[in-house]
């Protein structure tokens, strides 16, 4: 049974659909068009909740001016709110932060934990509205250099529950906070599968847990696909495991795929 989070009823996992208004992104960069009617599209397919970002965090990605990343996202925010979509915004900047629920953003999506933008605790603790608080070391240009642990899953565990920490000394709400391990923010590969198979064992208190795994390098690796537009099948299953392991919510680029993996497999189970 999934926890409580977001206003969203128990039950069912939470599936989060991915809507990348960049360019660069290193899965769908530069495809989306028509961002507003990929939303909707996503919402259509099943999507609980719909996650909007304008800046790639891919590794090596360079910083973007705040003003072009707000530029990129805020009509297609406001354009979706009005529709009722569900929407959280992947950001790292507080100002982003601001613009974004002002303009109906119900959810803040950080890679770095919190801990990018000085501001940015304050902004949420001050609007009271749920968080997704992922682990992350370093930026997008240097993270692949930092994964590098003693204990992986130990190292990841504790630097994970101190930005929860941090988020709850700034004001957070418990019950507002998601965590998220961070697949493939400095980690690699072999990183991200272990993660993936010890999911339990990164559980902070009652905190939700998040889980994106699609299309990641670790599913290339697992399934020999090169290409991380043919990895549906790979990141389903990804996606699958982490259910079953205690995700509470799938943030993914192919959300038909996955929601009908998720029906299939809970009505197998007797949970229809």
């Amino acid at each position: 049974m999934r926890r409580s989070w977001a206003g969203f009823p128990q039950g069912k996992p939470l599936v989060m659909g991915i809507l990348n208004v960049t360019p660069d992104s290193f899965s769908d960069g530069g495809q989306n068009n028509d961002p507003v009617g990929a939303g909707l599209a996503m919402v259509e397919a099943g999507a609980d909740l719909i996650d909007i970002g304008g800046e790639s965090t891919r590794p090596g990605a360079v910083d973007l001016p705040v003003d072009e990343e707000i530029a990129r996202i805020r009509a297609v925010i406001a354009a979706l709110a009005r529709a009722g979509v569900a929407i959280s915004v992947d950001t790292r900047n507080a100002e982003t932060m601001r613009v974004a629920l002002g303009e109906g953003a119900r959810i803040i999506n950080d890679v770095s934990g919190f801990a990018y933008d000085p501001q940015a605790l304050r902004v949420v603790a001050e609007a009271g509205c749920p968080v997704v608080v992922m682990h992350m070391r370093g930026r997008p240009a240097t993270m692949n250099a930092l994964a590098v642990y003693d204990d992986l899953v130990a190292d990841v565990r504790r630097e994970l529950t101190a930005r929860v920490d941090d988020a709850l000394q700034a004001g957070v709400a418990a019950a507002a906070i998601c965590i998220d391990p961070g697949l493939g923010f400095a980690k690699n590969a072999a990183q991200d599968a272990e993660l993936l198979r010890r999911l339990p064992e990164l559980q902070i208190g009652d905190h939700p847990v998040l889980i994106g795994a699609s299309r990641k390098r670790f599913v290339g690796a697992l399934s020999g696909e090169a290409v991380a537009a043919h990895r549906v099948g790979g990141s389903v299953a990804a996606a699958l495991w982490a259910v079953a392991h205690g995700a509470d919510i799938l943030r993914v680029h192919d959300v038909a795929q996955t929601v009908q993996a998720i029906r299939v497999w809970r009505g197998l189970g007797g949970l229809m």
